[in-house]
This record gives structure tokens, C-alpha cells and sequence, in this order.
């Protein structure tokens, strides 16, 4: 018997800006447990997009690249009778919103020799945009569940 699900927390607004799509992100620049190293680094990032772009709000870039770099559809692998098929699935919005800030942070990170702070922003930037790696990382999840969708009748 598997066990319960487990029951997802309420995030607290962010302090700053007061937007939970800031905390998720701040939860996902965060390693190690240092928050305030995490805080600090997304703050500085949003504050180079505000020098960046004069007009509009930075939270709202940040909304603007997130809603750009989620996935709709996505595989999953399923066996059956032997074989592993991948199988497209609609992504839910809380996973959407997840895969999106984890890609726009690891594509930040894999930025070298640039402080995280500035990589991250400018990975916001392009993703705002529409251009950018985690941009190309959606388009490859979305190519890949199109190339699979005649396994869609073995959906779960």
C-alpha cells in the first residue's frame, strides 16, 4: 500500500516584494539551506532588471518569463507488457511553474564566469523575451511529447 500524499505548504508572500512567485524563486536559487545568500542573489537580480528595463514592474518580468518557460505537455515513461513507452501527459500548474523556475535557474548557474546574481537576470531577460536556454529547454520537452503523442491512448 503506498503511502499519503504529502500535503503541500503555504508559502509566505516574499518580504519585499510581496509575491509568492518571488519566494518559490528564491527557494530555488537556495542551496544548502542559506536563504539569505538566495534572497540577496535574486534581489540583486531583480533590481539589474529594473535598471535594465525603465518601464514596467521587475515582478512582473519575472511572472512574464515564468508563464514563457512553462512546459504545457510533458513524457512520462510507462511500461507496459515488457516495453517502455514515453507518454505524453499535461503538466500540472504547480509542476509548470516548478520546472520553469528550476530551468531558468540551472541555466543561470551553467552561465560561467559571470556572477549568479547577473545570470540570472539576464536568463529572466531572455526568457521575458522569449529567447534564451530554458526557452529551448520547454521547446525540446514540448518536441518531445509531439514526437510521442501516438502513445497518448496509454495515458495514466
Amino acid at each position: 500500500m503506498r503511502r499519503r500524499r504529502a500535503e503541500r505548504r503555504e508559502l509566505e508572500p516574499d518580504p519585499k516584494y510581496g509575491s509568492e512567485l518571488i519566494t518559490r524563486l528564491v527557494n530555488t536559487v537556495m542551496r544548502k539551506g542559506k536563504k539569505s545568500v538566495a534572497r540577496r542573489i535574486v534581489y540583486e537580480a531583480i533590481e539589474d532588471l529594473n535598471q535594465d528595463n525603465k518601464e514596467g514592474d521587475p515582478v512582473e518580468i519575472v511572472r512574464k518569463a515564468v508563464d514563457n518557460v512553462k512546459p504545457k505537455l510533458e513524457v512520462k515513461s510507462r511500461r507496459v507488457g515488457g516495453a517502455t513507452y514515453q507518454v505524453p501527459v499535461e503538466v500540472n500548474p504547480h509542476r509548470q511553474v516548478s520546472l520553469a523556475l528550476r530551468w531558468i535557474v540551472h541555466y543561470a548557474n551553467s552561465r560561467k564566469g559571470v556572477p549568479m546574481a547577473k545570470s540570472l537576470s539576464l536568463e529572466l531577460m531572455d526568457a521575458s523575451n522569449g529567447t534564451g536556454n530554458s526557452i529551448k529547454k520547454r521547446d525540446e520537452v514540448h518536441k518531445m511529447a509531439q514526437a510521442n503523442r501516438a502513445f497518448a491512448h496509454l495515458r495514466f
